[in-house]
């Protein structure tokens, strides 16, 4: 678990600082990032992150959705044409028990293939497993 302390020490408010990130695309308010040390097992992954410090995706801005739809837009479109990818998964953690290690909203945006070990398995795949059952329904 990653604790942040302040905005400075956010890694996703200053994408420009971590040399292992790199900006694909920008807007008014939000960034498309990729990491490249992290494409050898989710290529082509990659975040689009509001470039203000907004914790969670239900405290973004209208513009902020507005912007996030578009980059997610132009992100497809590069994906498909650099990776072809079989499929997507896209989606939010929020809060620590949701899976959310960095205290800042960011969209993952995950090609996904068909020779994949974990093909067809979804986002809600390991949530929803009999072992995930809260204790108050066992």
């Amino acid at each position: 678990m990653i604790i942040i302390n302040s905005e400075q020490e956010c890694p996703l408010c200053g994408p420009f600082y971590d040399e292992e990130q790199e900006v694909i695309f920008e807007n008014d308010s939000c960034y498309y990032i990729q990491k490249p040390t992290e494409q050898n097992v989710l290529e082509g992954s990659g975040l689009i992150i509001p470039k203000n410090h907004t914790q969670t995706v239900f405290d973004l801005s209208e513009q902020e959705w507005k912007d996030t739809q578009e980059l997610m837009q132009r992100a497809k479109q590069l994906l498909d044409d650099t990776y072809s990818p079989d499929g997507y998964s896209v989606g939010w953690n929020t809060g620590e028990v949701g899976g959310q290690s960095i205290p800042h909203a960011h969209l993952h945006i995950i090609p996904r293939f068909s020779d994949e070990p974990y093909a067809g398995k979804g986002i809600r795949h390991w949530i929803k497993q009999t072992e995930n059952k809260r204790s108050k329904y066992v």
